[in-house]
């Protein structure tokens, strides 16, 4: 949760206390009634987050692929479109299949979207706002974003079902093994930088986009494109779609799941691929800084961190609606031959520059 949003708690907070004094309402009240208001904008801005997500790639693919996107339903721009398939998974049946494993069946579609809620915790949105600024930050993203794996398989194995056991096999091998460059390209950018803060990473990028990693060190091209190309394949998107081969698998680890259990899934798959995005942007492309230096006083950080997020997001619709799925030997084999040695490479190419 960004400092943002802690701020517009404990404003309603107040604001509900000092009506509650007025009024004469008991404090008991005045406080369950914050904890619901807290907890309804809690719930309401990843979903609407994910909403604004989903409308874009639907746009963005009927454009890409020269087709009618959500047009013609949903008012003039099809916006109403969205809302109306959130309305419809929410009002769905909540089936859990009769020899499925009903505990792990009903927690898993939480614990893959909960740790890419947990993670936005450390990422700097702005100059000061940012929910904590933890020393080893990025350790923690890391930490927290392995759990996804734990909820897939316990998607997979909790269905009993064979398809949703493969797809959930599929994906463990696919995020641990891409997790490995992605951390090498991290550690790159950690040598480089000589902090393990978000914050501090971001401020070692500040004045103009010549100062930004991307463009400050001659070697750090590499390491992005790791990052970017694994961030990818962690998400599952395509062409490293695999865990959701609707053609090999039916569709995955997530078979057996409908309603609000299926749309937990797919808020995760948008959620972590904005969270990868803005990880990026900190890592690489200055955070919040803006590429004309301290000379830009009109444009507020948010807004160019906002900025150069959706453009990223935009580069991973590009991409899923333009490339093919890769085969799952081609996957395994692109991210243990090539991608990690790539890896190694980086990170011995940035240490040598830095000691000469």
């Amino acid at each position: 949760m960004s400092d943002i949003l802690l701020r517009v708690l404990v404003w309603i907070s107040d604001q509900a206390h000092a009506l509650g004094a007025r009024w004469g309402v008991p404090d008991v009240l005045v406080t369950a009634l914050g904890v619901f208001v807290a907890s309804f904008i809690i719930v309401t801005v990843p979903i609407l987050m994910v909403l604004a997500l989903v409308y874009a790639e639907r746009k963005w693919a009927g454009d890409i692929q020269s087709r009618i996107g959500p047009a013609r339903t949903g008012g003039r721009f099809g916006i109403l479109q969205t809302l109306a398939d959130a309305l419809k998974l929410f009002l769905k049946e909540d089936i859990v299949p009769a020899k499925a494993d009903p505990l792990l069946f009903r927690i898993a579609p939480g614990l893959v979207l909960l740790p890419a809620c947990m993670a936005y915790l450390v990422i700097p949105w702005d100059h000061g706002v940012y929910g904590s600024d933890l020393n080893i930050g990025i350790l923690y993203i890391m930490s927290v974003s392995s759990v996804t794996v734990i909820g897939i398989m316990l998607a997979g194995w909790a269905s009993n079902n064979k398809w949703s056991l493969l797809g959930g096999l599929r994906s463990a091998a696919q995020m641990v093994s891409y997790e490995i460059p992605m951390a090498l390209a991290i550690v790159s950018v950690v040598l480089f930088s000589g902090s393990l803060s978000m914050v501090g990473i971001v401020g070692g990028q500040a004045a103009a986009i010549h100062h930004w990693n991307l463009f400050a060190h001659p070697i750090l091209w590499l390491p992005a494109l790791i990052y970017f190309i694994a961030g990818i394949a962690e998400v599952n998107r395509t062409p490293f779609d695999l865990p959701e081969a609707e053609s090999e698998l039916v569709a995955g680890f997530n078979t057996e799941y409908s309603g609000m259990k299926f749309a937990l899934f797919f808020m995760a798959e948008y959620a972590n691929m904005f969270l990868v995005c803005c990880i990026f942007v900190t890592l690489f492309l200055g955070g919040w800084h803006s590429p004309f230096g301290h000379y830009d006083q009109y444009i507020p950080g948010f807004i160019w961190f906002l900025g150069k997020a959706w453009v990223l997001v935009f580069i991973f619709i590009w991409i899923r609606w333009t490339l093919p799925r890769l085969r799952v030997d081609q996957l395994m084999d692109f991210g243990w031959k090539l991608l990690i040695p790539a890896g190694l490479i980086a990170i011995f190419l940035v240490g040598g520059f830095i000691l000469l």
